[in-house]
């Protein structure tokens, strides 16, 4: 079966393992120091190792480099709650990255010692971020083992490709003297293990380029084409009943930039002016601003100047490994310009070929060089991630870390958005409560760009089979979301969130938990965008790539670009879910709603024809909320597979200024 074209990057750090598989072997614990004044790093073993015996030892002589990442001072996520909180009297204060690390971070005797103990112990290359963040140094495996009491080994394990893969990893929990353990969170870059993704950019021939580019662009004067431009505009009938009907709208071409504007409410005044909006990947894409002037002209934006769109590199081998995510970064930026064509669009690109700590820490590293900026400021004031750690399996110490830099962000005013996902359950670090998570939904927009409706992503695949439909299930084909077994209910949840919805339906707890998501946008591929890629042939010679697509990657740029849109003109917001969760069931929201036996047949599937590259033939239903896939629904009110509902136009934006500059 084809997959289907969805873009989110998943890198899966425990994608195959519960999380109660976290625990070591036996065997494992027994080999522990007994040095009392040891401290033990708890959780900072690679669970992909997990049930895996090691097959020998990893060359002593080859190099690691590893980064110990610098705690925070405790008073510093107090400081990020209230200066995000309406009526605090610190709200919308925010710091600059140097009065952060002044005030919150690790202080010069801090990195001074971490330092002295790995010069010490025999590593080399030593460096500091810029905000002390981490320090990072090299040393051969054989050093490595030794100063942290582990031995790094290797294992047979499965690969983002489903192969049996070699890697390496330390065998247990990192070991740090009692000194440092109170100042080091986690310590990354000793395993070789490889991201486990669920975007994969797929080789594409001159030849099949031309013909998906006359599909999407020629669909609407070809009464032969294959996929509709708008909701319903095409009818495929004769199909087996399903729902009761015979006849269903066919699948969409990709709805254009004009079209999801309309749907949104985003009028030519809202444009996201004066904002700077960072994409968070690793890689650059080739020729973006190529791509993106050809998005515009298609779908009615004005045209990019150079100084629209920028890139910043993070390490010395950005693209030198290849890009898998080259059609993900095109993806991200053109839904950001669909709503935000005014604002000033950077694309961080972390290093291709630093992919340790399951593929982590390039997108950590980018993350950071927006956050630490030029000290008196930070590069940008939102950053959206289409990226996550599927699950909640991720180490204590991953965790930890990349909390940490959610504590910064919010402290520095900087809105960080994240895909929820695009299968089914929770994924790090949008489940965490200084995340603003962005869920997915199916949309329909009509003939004169309106919207009939929306619904919670969650497609069910009904394949033809002659005369009925095998059932194949929802696999991954869905938003992310749910209660979180890591972090309690934030105060901004309460009240609004159901208490029915945010107790896991598994687990321990019987209290209130953090769900996600927290809002929603357009994310089904098949009531998806018309993405523009520019693609070379084997000869060298560009070309125009044009397909419908679609994930939690389409959504949380798209909302980015909306929140630059509130941001225009100087309204900074920065974690805005306090403000978010203020305006619960008000008319600032479009409440997304389930499909029922009353919804029409049309609106609760689409019909996939045989030469469509998303699907098998047959029909995909929408907001399937079959409960053997997912514990999650689509409801009146808040609900776990689109939050509160989706920004309703000039009206959310007006909401959220007048509650973000209200005095305390």
């Amino acid at each position: 079966m084809p997959p289907a074209r969805l873009r989110r990057r998943i890198v899966a750090a425990g994608a195959l393992i519960s999380a109660g598989c976290l625990a070591l072997a036996t065997s494992q614990a027994q080999a522990a120091p007994t040095d009392a004044k040891a401290h033990v790093l708890k959780g900072s073993v690679a669970p992909e190792i997990s049930g895996h015996p090691a097959i020998g030892a990893a060359a002593a002589s080859q190099t690691r480099t590893v980064q110990l990442w610098l705690k925070p001072k405790a008073a510093a996520e107090s400081f990020a709650t209230a200066v995000s909180t309406p009526g605090s009297l610190t709200y919308r204060h925010f710091l600059t990255p140097d009065q952060y690390t002044q005030a919150y971070g690790a202080g010069s005797a801090t990195i001074k010692q971490v330092r002295s103990w790995l010069t010490g112990h025999g590593f080399s290359h030593l460096s500091t971020d810029s905000q002390h963040n981490y320090v990072s140094a090299q040393a051969p495996v054989s050093t490595v083992q030794k100063a942290f009491s582990v031995k790094i080994n290797k294992y047979r394990v499965t690969g983002p490709d489903g192969t049996q893969q070699t890697v390496t990893s330390n065998d247990r929990d990192i070991t740090l003297p009692a000194a440092l353990g109170s100042d080091v969170s986690a310590v990354t870059g000793l395993d070789t293990i490889q991201p486990r993704t669920f975007h994969s950019a797929r080789p594409t021939t001159a030849k099949t380029a031309a013909a998906q580019a006359a599909t999407a662009e020629a669909a609407a004067a070809d009464p032969d084409a294959d996929c509709s431009t708008y909701y319903g505009q095409k009818t495929k009938t004769g199909l087996p009943k399903y729902k009761g009907s015979t006849s269903f709208p066919y699948v969409g071409c990709g709805y254009t930039a004009k079209q999801l504007r309309a749907a949104y409410g985003m009028n030519t005044a809202n444009n996201g002016a004066g904002q700077t909006i960072a994409y968070i990947e690793i890689g650059t894409p080739y020729r973006m601003l190529k791509s993106l002037k050809r998005y515009a002209t298609l779908g009615g934006l004005p045209a990019p100047k150079s100084t629209s769109y920028n890139e910043l590199t993070v390490g010395d081998d950005v693209n030198n490994c290849g890009n898998a995510f080259d059609v993900e970064e095109q993806l991200d930026v053109e839904a950001g310009y669909t709503t935000a064509p005014g604002a000033k669009h950077l694309l961080v690109g972390g290093d291709g070929c630093n992919l340790k700590y399951g593929g982590v820490q390039a997108l950590l590293d980018a993350e950071l060089a927006v956050l630490d900026g030029s000290g008196s400021a930070p590069f940008a004031t939102i950053e959206s991630n289409s990226w996550g750690l599927t699950g909640e399996a991720a180490t204590s110490a991953l965790t930890t870390a990349m909390h940490s830099i959610l504590v910064r962000a919010a402290a520095e005013g900087v809105g960080m958005y994240f895909s929820s996902g695009d299968n089914p359950g929770l994924s790090q670090p949008a489940d965490d409560s200084l995340a603003i998570s962005v869920g997915g939904t199916s949309l329909g927009i009509g003939a004169k760009d309106q919207r009939l409706f929306e619904t919670g992503w969650s497609n069910e695949e009904l394949d033809l089979d002659g005369k009925k439909y095998d059932n194949e299930g929802i696999g991954r084909s869905a938003a992310g979301g749910g209660a979180s077994l890591l972090y309690a209910q934030p105060a901004y949840q309460a009240g609004v969130v159901p208490k029915k919805v945010a107790i896991p339906p598994s687990g321990d707890s019987t209290q209130p938990r953090r769900t996600v998501p927290d809002l929603s946008a357009v994310a089904d591929a098949y009531t998806g965008i018309q993405q523009v890629d520019v693609e070379q042939t084997d000869k060298g010679k560009d070309f125009y790539d044009i397909f419908p697509d679609g994930g939690t990657s389409l959504s949380s740029p798209l909302v980015a670009g909306i929140m630059a849109d509130v941001q225009q003109g100087g309204v900074r917001l920065g974690f805005v879910n306090p403000t978010l969760y203020s305006l619960a069931g008000t008319a600032a929201w479009h409440d997304t709603l389930a499909v029922t036996k009353s919804t029409p047949a049309s609106r609760s599937a689409v019909y996939c024809p045989p030469t469509s590259e998303l699907c098998w033939e047959g029909l995909e239903t929408l907001d399937s909320q079959d409960r053997v896939y997912t514990d999650q629904s689509t409801t009146k009110g808040y609900d776990t597979m689109t939050g509160l509902g989706t920004p309703n136009g000039q009206t959310f934006i007006n909401a959220l200024r007048t509650a973000a500059t209200q005095a305390p």
